[in-house]
C-alpha cells in the first residue's frame, strides 16, 4: 500500500534532524529545483553551532532593518503546536518589510557554511515536528510582515492580494465585505497564508475546487539567495509550482494574489451517520461527483462514543427527535458524512429541494440526520470556537501527535478495516478525518505529491495528548504506518 505523508496545516519549513528521520522514508523534495537556498534538508542535520556566537550576534545585529531582530526573547519561536520539541533559534527577526526579509537572508548566505545557521519562516507556528523552528538558526516572524492594506480587485476573475503573513480569517472578514470569498480553505483558518501555500491548504471544498495551492494567481518570493522574485504560470513558473506545497524549501512567500469567487451568505450544514464503510465511502465519492451537489464534503469517524448524538444537539437539530433519542453509538465504529450547501437567503426553499434530492441518494442511517443553517463565516471559523472552550480548560498547548495521510481510493477500504477495527480502540483524544477528493481538481506541477489515482482520500488523526497519553498515541501512530508499509 502506497501511501503518502500529508502535513496539514503546517508553517514553512526548516526540518530538524529529529523529525527529518521520520519523513525520508516518505517525503521526497526534488532537490534541483531548490533556489540555493542556505540550508537544505541534508544541511539540516548538522549541529547548528556557530563558532563565534557574538561575532554572528553582532553581524546580524548591525543589519540595517526597517523591523527588528531579537536574541533574548525567543521562547515561543522554541517550539510549535506539535509541542513536542523545544529548539531555541539564535535569533528571531520580526520583518517590516520583504527588504528586511532579503537583507537577512543574503547576509546568511554571505557568512558562507562556517556559520553553520538555518532559516525557519513561522507562520503561526502550526506545524507538528520543528519544522517551523531553527535551532540556534534565525526565525523570521511572518506575522511581523502583515500589512494593513488587504487589497480586493474586483475584476471579471476577482482576486485578493496579501501579505504572506497574514491570517486566513483576516482575508475572509475583508472579502465578505464586498460580497466575495477564497473558494477553496483549511479547517481552522488563524493560519498564515504563506504557511498553508506552503503545503497545500486541504478541506471539505478541495472536491469542487481543488486545495489552497490551486487557486493562486502570482506569488512574491523570498529565494535562498535573498532576491526578491514575483512569479506565476507564466513567469518564472518553474519557481512558482516549485514554492506551492515546497514545504519552504525553495523560499519565503511574502506575498500572495489569490483567487476569489462570490460569497455565499448562509450554510445549510447536515450530519449523518453510517455503520458500514464501504456505503460511507461510496457515498461520499457519489457525491464528489456531482457537478452541482454539495460545497464541501468531509467525515470523521466515532470509536466507541457514548451518546454521539445527543452531543449534537448543541448545534444541531435532528429531523425525527424521537429516533434519534433511542439510537445507541457505545461500542460501535461509526462514520459521519458531513456536507453544506450554500445558499443565499432568497434561496432558501430552492436549496431544501436540492439538499432533500442530494438526501435521497444516500444511504445513511435514517434517524441520524441532523442539520444546521449558520452564517457562512460562522461554518468557516467554526474549529476557533473549539480553540477558546481548549484554551479555556488549559488544553490547547499540549502535545499534538497528529498523522495526515492521503490514501489511494484502490486501498481506503483495506485500510479502514485494519486501522478503524483493529488498531484503534477508541478516538477520545481527538477526530479522525476522512473524506475523497478529485485528482481532477489538483495541479500535477506543484511540489505537492499525491496519490496517482482518479480519487484519493485524506485521513487525517488528530489527537491531543493529555495526562500520560503522548507515547501511547506516538506507538498507535507508529502501527498505523507499518500496517501501510507491510500492505
Amino acid at each position: 500500500m502506497t501511501i503518502y505523508l500529508y502535513f496539514l496545516p503546517l508553517s514553512l519549513f526548516n526540518i530538524s534532524q529529529e523529525s527529518k528521520n521520520e519523513i525520508d522514508l516518505i517525503l521526497t523534495v526534488p532537490q534541483t529545483k531548490q533556489q540555493d537556498f542556505p540550508r537544505n534538508l541534508h544541511d539540516l542535520g548538522r549541529t547548528n553551532l556557530c563558532s563565534n556566537h557574538s561575532d554572528t550576534r553582532s553581524s546580524l545585529d548591525s543589519l540595517d532593518l526597517e523591523g527588528y531582530i531579537t536574541f533574548d526573547d525567543v521562547h515561543n519561536a522554541s517550539k510549535d503546536f506539535g509541542n513536542r520539541y523545544q529548539f531555541p533559534p539564535l535569533a528571531i527577526l520580526h520583518p517590516k518589510s520583504v527588504s528586511d526579509i532579503s537583507t537577512v537572508v543574503r547576509h546568511i548566505l554571505h557568512l558562507g557554511s562556517t556559520s553553520n545557521l538555518t532559516v525557519a519562516a513561522r507562520g503561526h507556528g502550526h506545524s507538528l515536528q520543528g519544522q517551523a523552528l531553527a535551532h540556534q538558526g534565525v526565525v523570521i516572524n511572518m506575522e511581523s510582515l502583515q500589512n494593513p492594506d488587504i487589497k480586493i480587485y474586483r475584476e471579471k476573475q476577482p482576486y485578493v492580494d496579501v501579505s504572506g503573513g497574514e491570517l486566513w480569517i483576516n482575508i475572509l472578514k475583508e472579502t465578505l465585505k464586498h460580497g466575495l470569498s477564497p473558494k477553496s480553505w483549511t479547517d481552522y483558518l488563524h493560519l498564515t497564508v504563506g504557511g498553508t501555500l506552503s503545503n497545500a491548504g486541504i478541506s471539505g471544498q478541495a472536491f469542487k475546487h481543488g486545495p489552497q495551492i490551486n487557486n493562486v494567481y502570482q506569488l512574491e518570493i523570498v529565494t535562498g539567495k535573498g532576491e526578491v522574485v514575483t512569479c506565476s504560470e507564466k513567469l518564472n513558473p518553474e519557481l512558482f509550482h516549485s514554492v506551492l506545497g515546497g514545504l519552504g524549501q525553495f523560499g519565503i512567500i511574502t506575498r500572495a494574489r489569490i483567487s476569489l469567487g462570490p460569497a455565499p451568505h448562509m450554510v445549510k450544514w447536515i450530519r449523518v451517520l453510517y455503520s458500514n464503510f464501504s456505503t460511507f465511502s461510496s457515498d461520499q465519492e457519489h457525491l464528489i461527483s456531482k457537478k452541482k451537489g454539495f460545497d464541501y464534503v468531509e467525515g470523521f469517524v466515532s470509536i466507541n462514543r457514548t451518546d454521539l448524538l445527543n452531543n449534537w444537539r448543541s448545534s444541531f437539530s435532528p429531523n425525527d427527535s424521537t429516533e434519534a433519542s433511542q439510537f445507541k453509538s457505545d461500542g460501535k465504529t461509526l462514520y459521519c458524512l458531513e456536507a453544506v450547501k450554500y445558499f443565499n437567503k432568497e434561496e432558501a426553499n430552492s436549496m431544501n429541494q436540492e439538499t432533500e434530492k442530494l438526501l435521497s441518494e444516500l444511504s445513511y442511517i435514517p434517524s441520524t440526520l441532523f442539520s444546521s443553517v449558520v452564517p457562512y463565516i460562522e461554518f468557516l471559523d467554526r474549529v476557533h470556537l473549539g480553540e477558546i472552550k481548549l484554551r479555556a480548560k488549559g488544553l490547547w498547548e499540549v502535545p499534538h501527535p497528529w498523522l495526515n495521510l492521503l490514501v489511494p481510493k484502490s486501498s481506503i477500504i483495506e485500510f479502514a478495516t485494519e486501522v478503524f477495527n483493529n488498531i484503534l480502540t477508541s478516538n477520545n483524544n481527538g477526530p479522525i478525518l476522512i473524506y475523497p477528493v478529485n485528482q481532477s481538481k489538483w495541479n500535477k506541477q506543484t511540489s505537492l505529491i499525491t496519490p496517482s489515482e482518479d480519487i484519493f482520500y485524506l485521513v487525517a488523526f488528530l489527537p491531543s495528548a493529555v495526562q500520560n497519553d503522548l507515547e501511547h498515541l506516538l506507538r498507535q501512530n507508529q502501527r498505523v504506518l507499518n500496517f501501510c508499509a507491510e500492505a
